[in-house]
C-alpha cells in the first residue's frame, strides 16, 4: 500500500516538474523578448560579446601609448597556475630615485582558466577582460602573448 502512495507521490512530482519546464519554454516560445542567441559564425563581423565575458587578458593603453601597469607583481602571484610573468628593471627617474619599470608583461593564454584573480587583484586596474575568444591555433607559441605594447611607458597617475 505504501509503495504505491510513493509511486503516484513519484509521477505528481515528475508531472509538476515537466508541467513548470514546459510553461516557461512556452512562455518565451509564444512571446519572445530580445533575442540573446547569436548565429555565430555567420554573424562574425558584428558580433559583440556581453560585458561580463570574460576573454583573454589584456593591458589597456590609451592614444599615447601609456598603460597603468606599475609592474608590482601582485597579478603574477595570485595566478594559481603561473600562467602572468612580469620581467621589470629599475631605473633611476629624474630625481635620482629608484623605480620600477617593466619590461614585458607576458601572458600565457594556453595555460590560463579565466578565474580572473589577476584583474580583480591589480591595485592599479592595468588589466581587464578583452572580447576575442578565437584561439584556435597549430603552435603553442602562438598563444604566450606580450600584454604591454613596445615602446609604452606607465601613466604619471598611475605611480
Amino acid at each position: 500500500m505504501n509503495s504505491i502512495a510513493e509511486y503516484f507521490t513519484d509521477l505528481y512530482k515528475g508531472i509538476s516538474s515537466l508541467w513548470a519546464g514546459m510553461r516557461i519554454t512556452g512562455k518565451y516560445f509564444f512571446s519572445p523578448r530580445a533575442i540573446v542567441t547569436q548565429q555565430y559564425p555567420e554573424n562574425r563581423k558584428t558580433l559583440k560579446m556581453e560585458d561580463r565575458f570574460k576573454g583573454e587578458i589584456i593591458m589597456p593603453h590609451d592614444a599615447d601609448n601609456l598603460h597603468a601597469c606599475t609592474g608590482c607583481g601582485i597579478c603574477e602571484m595570485n595566478c594559481p597556475n603561473g600562467s602572468i610573468e612580469i620581467l621589470s628593471d629599475r631605473v633611476a627617474n629624474a630625481e635620482g630615485k629608484m623605480e620600477r619599470i617593466i619590461d614585458k608583461h607576458i601572458y600565457h593564454l594556453s595555460m590560463c582558466t579565466f578565474c580572473g584573480l589577476c584583474v580583480k587583484t591589480c591595485p592599479s586596474d592595468a588589466l581587464a577582460f578583452g572580447q576575442e575568444f578565437e584561439h584556435a591555433v597549430f603552435d603553442r607559441n602562438k598563444l604566450t602573448k606580450v600584454l604591454n605594447q613596445p615602446g609604452s611607458k606607465l601613466r604619471k597617475e598611475a605611480k
